[in-house]
């Protein structure tokens, strides 16, 4: 056996291999047919692979959707996207036909699946049906190893502050119309700004990875707007260092599997506009667990004039108030 490749449980009982692609993330799946049930060993294997690699891909897996639908219900409840192209019949399956006249949505932008939610997606698992001859790739980075790249000092620092995530690229979905304004205060309110912990640990393997991503995060809690920017600024430049990536080419009946705690992606639309068919389903996740105490609000900022919000007893009232 090859020093790439990992033993699974009950080796003598499973075809299962597991053989890994990258140097931080990233692992290939052979010797399983998903278009038949798996064995709980197996099931039990892709899951700890899953953890362990951040990102798994099983190639020729040429299965139907209600396939995909099975292979992820071993692995948990699955979500509805509010803002994708959830097919008609089963909202859980997203559709993904990009090709001239319907250009891919704001996916090149480094994030973690929907973290504009309390809770946000465990994972995601996308099908390749058909893919361009040239581009198309998915850039995925672990979030785990660029954390601990950081230095103790920083680390400390960052530990048990917060930022504040909304659904902002979707808003651009909307028009600038007293219709298209309303449905935005109408999501608005079904999905209100979250608060999630900069530092994530992964509830199982304990790990911590660096939570925010310049797509979903809009501050850092607390903090005044120049220095909340600049340290933002900081950790998102932070996930472009290529050391931390790895660049998933794609081919037809492919299928991957990624941690959504502790990876970020960036989908490349290099492609357009040729056709690039996936089909998409996403896991329920947990509510992001930070490491150590909340920051106490009052050692974030410094005010040369106190806020207005801190008199209102007291301060004149303005015509709106009125």
């Amino acid at each position: 056996m090859d020093d790439d490749v990992i033993s699974t449980p009950n080796q003598q009982l499973s075809t299962l291999k597991i053989r890994k692609t990258g140097v931080f993330l990233g692992a290939e799946i052979t010797g399983v047919d998903l278009t038949q049930p798996i064995s709980t060993n197996d099931q039990e294997a892709i899951a700890s692979a899953h953890v362990e690699h951040g990102v798994i891909a099983l190639p020729g897996q040429k299965i139907s959707s209600e396939d995909l639908l099975r292979f992820a219900g071993y692995f948990g409840d699955l979500s509805v996207h509010p803002f994708s192209t959830s097919d008609e019949d089963t909202p859980e399956l997203i559709v993904y036909d990009n090709k001239e006249g319907n250009p891919q949505f704001a996916t090149d932008v480094w994030h973690s699946d929907e973290c504009f939610r309390e809770r946000p997606p465990m994972g995601t698992i996308l099908c390749c049906k058909v893919i361009p001859e040239i581009g198309g790739d998915t850039n995925f980075a672990s979030m785990v190893a660029i954390y601990e790249s950081l230095s103790d000092r920083m680390q400390q620092f960052l530990s048990g502050l917060e930022a504040i995530f909304d659904f902002l690229p979707f808003k651009q979905m909307f028009p600038d119309t007293p219709g298209g304004r309303r449905k935005i205060y109408e999501y608005g309110e079904k999905f209100p700004k979250v608060t999630h912990p900069i530092i994530r640990v992964h509830p199982v393997s304990g790990r911590k990875a660096l939570y925010v991503n310049p797509l979903f995060t809009v501050c850092i809690k607390g903090m005044e707007e120049e220095e909340s920017s600049a340290i933002l600024d900081l950790l998102y430049r932070k996930t472009l260092r290529h050391e931390y990536h790895y660049r998933h080419r794609w081919q037809t009946d492919m299928l991957v599997f990624w941690d959504n705690r502790q990876v970020q992606h960036s989908a490349l639309y290099d492609y357009y506009p040729k056709r690039r068919l996936m089909e998409r389903v996403t896991l329920r996740g947990d509510r992001p667990m930070g490491y150590g105490p909340p920051a106490n609000p009052k050692e974030l900022r410094r005010f040369l004039m106190p806020p207005m919000s801190d008199y209102n007893s007291t301060r004149n009232k303005r015509q709106h108030e009125l």
